[in-house]
């Protein structure tokens, strides 16, 4: 079978060619580079790959796989080998989420550019697709996986073997009389558009059919009034549900006479519910929405730790593809591990540990590339100087150099600011988080008084390396010898201007002694121990100077903890080690999801308030409690677990769990149903107290039960509280490594009533 979207497809003489098939050279490192024959399948959407020509192919990648494709010279690994391979003949492919990079080599110039230019127009293909467009090509990919003769048709047998792969178990009989019923050529095979009938009869939806039902007088159609109806009372649209019926109505009812007569049929209804109007994020809170105009201290700010790790914290690699994705992905603050290195040129790694190394003007030089493609919001460089003095100056230059008009070198109007800039006046601005020799206040004097002599030089040097930032040690260097830090060079100390670091003592010294441009970080068990003894202090710290918490030096497999703790006591830069998926990633994904992404959330109002009496520990009123009802009803298309095992069909159960303060952080799950990750139905409903929403992210997670042993985990989503819609919505699942597990869903229906009234416990 042709992809179902051969038709669209643009036709171009480098896909044409890539059809064909090119010998290229498969590079993983120095040492491991292999002569691979790729060809881009004839559906025009997969990549398969064979030892050579005409030998036994195998699936590469997908097309909706991949994120872009880069020129040689970017690829850390062919700039390695150039002297080897001209870099002109290699490029990368760069794949979402955490999958590694393809990096390949070309015989010629002219072969690397077709398949540069070829992928890239493919991928932005699959980037415009519509709803429909989305769905046509996963059934091709499925019929592709099915159709294991690749002769373009489907025998009962290979139809029987795809259901088992496609998450279905069904009674045999009954399979073959819906094959038989969308074998409309009577062939005994199934084709392109009979495929497609065969399963729109195994995706029928009767929940959806019910509800449809109960809005419509007919049973088949939605008048304008009755659709109405439904998002006022369903939907919980308001004012706006009678405007918003005819733009849905005309968005997404299939039949042009159906948009002229403002009625919904049956597939323009369920149209509606699976797209993004009818899903659980709201809509609303995806563009910039918040006021970006208040000072840094009164936003969560998304922050990486190690963010140059692409594994461990002891023999992992060390790259600048760990700056490029956690910038990609929104990340507003990058932790920068700076040590003397050969040849003058200093170097970023884990120090003390086995992690490889590579070049700061390198790091410098991926920042300030990729530091705004995502948001335009500011930067932080959370810098640990570990250097000499001689290779500080050079750090100094190659951040003045490189940066250039993006780095922030001075206050924005050259004047002694009272409070922070706001994320909207540092737009496109990279600043330094790091020691300082002086205060702003004398760095910023006309005339700076030269040291009267060399002890006066030394007495200012050795008070900045008194107040530098405490190092969480990894247990190799706890045992060697502390050495004495190196005296701070001045030209890297002026770099430093709204973000000085300074060791913290106590709440009551801050308040004494800092000032609201210098910031403190917290070891993840102090800043526990802090909120546990002086939760209330903390929240209104955070009220006027920014703190940066970061994992345990122990966290050797860069795992993590839960940052929800953190952000409830109001703390901005809560690093996480973003190369490593999980719960904790899921929760910072899901904060961060909203706000068009930008990587900065303003905190709720009474962790800005000066005055606020708020303890993340003992939260009491007022808040605005809420009963939350979620009704989980059914479940589409869900991906089996292991795709090796053909024969085993998931037996999916979904969780719901809540993480806010701790009394509101909770979890309840479904019962499970057996051997249906196709089309599972629930239909029970989960309800929760929660004592501040402002602070709550719910998570939505769907596992394959197990008896023997750990569920295991089919997919996810997180969001906040406050941009939930409520009524009958769609979670479309995310995978481990938040990347679209397109077309999985759940079908819910979400409740939200004041107080705690009638809540059993």
């Amino acid at each position: 079978m042709a992809s179902l979207l051969q038709g669209r497809l643009p036709v171009n003489q480098d896909l044409l060619l890539m059809q064909k098939g090119t010998l290229m050279r498969k590079v993983r490192s120095k040492s491991w580079k292999k002569l691979r024959y790729f060809r881009l399948q004839d559906d025009g959407m997969t990549v398969w790959h064979a030892r050579q020509a005409g030998g036994r192919a195998k699936p590469s990648f997908s097309i909706s796989d991949v994120d872009t494709v880069r020129e040689g010279h970017e690829s850390e690994l062919l700039r390695n080998l150039a002297e080897e391979f001209p870099l002109e003949q290699g490029f990368t492919i760069v794949f979402h989420g955490r999958r590694s990079n393809l990096d390949l080599v070309a015989n010629s110039v002219e072969e690397a550019q077709i398949w540069m230019q070829g992928l890239q127009l493919l991928v932005d293909f699959v980037t415009s697709m519509d709803q429909q467009e989305r769905l046509d090509q996963w059934l091709s990919d499925w019929f592709q996986h099915g159709d294991k003769n690749q002769d373009g048709r489907m025998t009962f047998g290979e139809v029987q073997r795809l259901l088992h792969l496609m998450n279905v178990e069904m009674d045999q009989d009954h399979a073959f009389q819906l094959f038989q019923r969308a074998d409309a050529s009577q062939s005994g095979t199934l084709e392109g558009e009979e495929f497609v009938e065969f399963y729109k009869s195994l995706t029928q939806r009767p929940e959806v059919q019910e509800l449809f039902e109960k809005f419509s007088s007919d049973g088949q159609k939605l008048t304008l009034l009755e659709f109405v109806d439904f998002l006022q009372e369903e939907q919980k649209e308001g004012e706006r549900a009678s405007d918003l019926a005819l733009e849905l109505i005309d968005c997404y009812e299939p039949s042009d006479s159906g948009k002229l007569r403002h009625v919904l049929s049956m597939d323009g209804f369920l149209s509606y519910l699976y797209s993004k109007d009818g899903d659980i994020f709201n809509p609303t809170c995806l563009p910039i929405y918040q006021d970006m105009t208040q000072p840094l201290n009164q936003y969560y700010i998304s922050s990486s730790h190690n963010t140059y790790l692409v594994g461990d914290q002891l023999c992992g690699q060390s790259s600048v593809e760990g700056y490029i994705r956690a910038l990609k992905r929104g990340c507003r603050c990058v932790e920068v591990d700076i040590w003397d290195g050969p040849s003058g040129e200093p170097i970023v790694y884990h120090g003390h540990t086995l992690t490889s190394r590579i070049p700061f003007k390198d790091v410098v030089a991926a920042i300030g590339q990729y530091a705004f493609q995502t948001s335009d919001y500011p930067v932080i460089l959370s810098l640990e100087n570990h250097c000499s003095w001689e290779q500080q100056e050079i750090i100094a230059c190659h951040l003045t150099e490189i940066l250039g008009n993006q780095l922030l070198s001075t206050t924005l109007d050259g004047h002694l600011p009272t409070q922070l800039p706001s994320p909207e006046e540092l737009r496109r601005k990279i600043l330094v988080k790091g020691k300082k020799l002086k205060t702003l206040e004398e760095d910023l004097e006309e005339e700076e008084e030269e040291p009267e002599s060399e002890l006066e030089e030394a007495e200012l040097q050795l008070e900045a390396q008194m107040e530098s930032e405490p190092q969480e040690l990894s247990p190799r260097s706890k045992d060697k010898k502390k050495k004495s830090k190196p005296i701070l060079c001045p030209s890297l100390s002026a770099l430093v201007v709204y973000l000085k670091a300074v060791t913290f003592y106590s709440f009551t010294h801050s308040r004494e002694h800092y000032r609201f441009y210098e910031t403190s970080s917290f070891s993840e068990a102090k800043a526990k121990s802090l909120i546990k003894e002086a939760g209330n202090e903390f929240v209104l710290h955070n009220t006027w100077q920014l703190s940066r918490v970061y994992p345990s030096g122990l966290r050797t497999d860069s795992s993590n903890y839960n940052p929800q703790e953190f952000w409830n006591a109001g703390c901005q830069m809560v690093a996480l080690n973003m190369q490593t998926a999980g719960l904790e990633m899921d929760l910072c994904d899901g904060l961060f999801r909203q706000n068009a992404g930008s990587g900065y959330v303003l905190k709720p109002d009474f962790l800005r308030d000066a005055q606020s009496s708020f303890h993340p520990e003992r939260p009491i009123s007022p808040f605005k409690a809420r009963t939350l009802l979620i009704q989980v009803i059914s479940g589409q298309q869900l991906p089996k677990v292991d795709k090796t095992k053909e024969e085993s069909i998931v037996d999916p159960l979904v969780r719901v769990e809540i993480f806010g303060v701790r009394p509101d952080t909770s979890r309840q799950e479904t019962s499970y149903v057996e051997n249906n990750g196709f089309n599972p139905y629930w239909g029970q409903t989960l309800c929760f107290r929660v004592l501040v929403p402002e602070l709550a992210l719910l998570r939505f997670v769907v596992k394959d039960y197990d008896w023997k042993s750990r569920n295991d985990f089919i997919g996810q989503y997180t969001l906040p509280w406050n941009c939930m819609q409520q009524g009958y919505r769609h979670i479309h699942l995310l995978s481990k490594d938040g990347i679209s597990l397109h077309p999985a869903s759940i079908f819910v229906h979400i409740c939200t009533r004041e107080g705690l009234e009638g809540v059993e416990s």
